[in-house]
């Protein structure tokens, strides 16, 4: 029976631990934390980084991504791969955010984030 505790998650609000050898934390939440998430194509993350911390290369081959920086300022890029347009062809994209600001990592490609 469904029951709205499979649409609720409590706790993202607390910082997640950083002592490690990369510097950062990821705290999920897709369907193995908030079940009502099934068959949605949906998930989150909390992503707390150290000084100079990061968030290694990685690629989601299924979904992009939208980061938001809450406090303090981020390195993030990705880098193109098989586009339309050959000369663009392992392009580097990077910035510097600051709180308030979106990135979107597209589908598919190597991306990174270094605090």
């Amino acid at each position: 029976m469904v029951v709205v505790e499979d649409f609720f998650l409590s706790g993202l609000n607390k910082a997640g631990n950083t002592s490690n050898p990369v510097g950062s934390k990821v705290t999920p939440v897709n369907v193995n934390q908030i079940p009502g998430l099934n068959t949605l194509g949906v998930s989150a993350v909390r992503i707390d980084y150290a000084p100079y911390g990061l968030n290694p290369p990685h690629t989601h081959p299924r979904a992009t991504e939208i980061l938001v920086v809450i406090e303090g300022t981020l390195y993030v890029g990705f880098v193109t791969s098989n586009p339309a347009d050959a000369t663009q062809k392992n392009k580097l994209f990077t910035k510097t955010l600051h709180p308030g600001d979106v990135f979107v990592f597209p589908e598919g490609l190597i991306h990174f984030q270094f605090n």
